[in-house]
């Protein structure tokens, strides 16, 4: 049973990063690594604050993965991807737009204390 097992995956794996292993699927590991990165500036931006912060940063490699993920979705017309990644755009750029418009403000403030 085992043996049969180990042919099995054997088969399945060689199936998938073999045998359908094209440059699309080379572009969507790039997008879903670009994407993972984003955790990796959050982690290094908390650890040097001390604190949980979100970089500026984090939302770029987020639309950037995203994007990228994206465009391999609507390729391999697969609606989980297509809907996962298409939805999260708006999250992304509100972000920065919060992100945006709390500089301004800032900015607005330090100028009237001079």
């Amino acid at each position: 049973m085992l043996i049969q097992l180990s042919t099995h995956l054997n088969s399945f794996l060689h199936d998938v990063f073999i045998t359908n292993f094209t440059w699309w699927a080379v572009l969507g590991v790039f997008g879903q690594l670009l994407f993972a990165a984003r955790f990796i500036v959050q982690w290094i931006a908390s650890e040097r604050a001390g604190r949980s912060v979100v970089p500026l940063a984090f939302w770029f490699f987020s639309i950037g993965g995203a994007a990228i993920v994206l465009a391999y979705g609507i390729h391999k017309r697969d609606p989980v991807i297509i809907l996962g990644q298409a939805l999260s755009f708006f999250i992304y750029f509100r972000n920065l737009a919060l992100i945006a418009k709390e500089r301004r403000e800032r900015g607005k403030v330090a100028s009237q204390g001079d």
